[in-house]
């Protein structure tokens, strides 16, 4: 996957973050990771390391507000970052992509578990046709057949729901989660119901 941040943008980043005013490492990582719609977070290691260069160069000042120590933007820190404008409003164009493209991986991510079940689903209906009984039975009930096709596209249907939800709780304890998850979903469910083949002399199923 490529870089979230180019080089260097992510410092610059981080003063432009202190400009509204100081602010713990851990409220400027989740100011990152609400700017990414929840795609993307960083870590404590990824933060700390610049916030104590920036110091360094006397960008940032650290400031102790009861047990905790934030950071704030000095003077020499505001003189950069008006002066490197013009190279922030790249940084945010960049953010804007990124987190359309880290928003594309988990639908992709999602599409693709679809596209098996939709597989298996397609492969349990095509092995049911061979003995398929004539209209006259059919009109009867489903066969035992059919009954073990339906049993167990249930029992497909009912892991593939749990292991979705697994996954998106996972990921919702690490960060808040992209609202274009659900259309992405949805979307895959649209495609698996698609692909199971028609049956002969089914009625055709209602578009979703």
């Amino acid at each position: 996957m490529p870089p979230v941040f180019a080089h260097g943008a992510l410092r610059l980043y981080l003063l432009a973050l202190l400009e509204a005013g100081p602010k713990h490492g851990y409220d400027l990582m989740l100011a990152l990771r609400d700017r990414f719609g929840g795609t993307y977070s960083p870590s404590a290691g990824t933060i700390y390391p610049r916030l104590g260069k920036l110091q360094e160069e006397g960008l940032v000042a650290t400031e102790a507000v009861g047990r905790r120590t934030n950071y704030r933007i000095t003077d020499a820190g505001m003189a950069e970052l008006n002066r490197r404008r013009e190279e922030l409003a790249g940084v945010e164009t960049g953010i804007a992509a990124s987190v359309r493209r880290l928003a594309g991986t988990l639908g992709s991510d999602v599409r693709g578990n679809m596209l098996g079940i939709s597989a298996d689903l397609a492969a349990a209906a095509t092995a049911a046709l061979a003995g398929r009984p004539g209209r006259d039975n059919a009109a009867a009930g489903p066969d035992a057949q059919s009954e073990a096709i339906l049993r167990g596209a249930g029992g497909l249907l009912q892991a593939f729901q749990e292991g979705v939800l697994a996954d998106l709780r996972r990921q919702a304890a690490a960060a808040p989660l992209d609202p274009a998850t659900l259309d992405a979903l949805a979307a895959g469910l649209r495609q698996a119901r698609a692909a199971v083949p028609p049956q002969p002399g089914a009625a055709t199923p209602a578009k979703p």
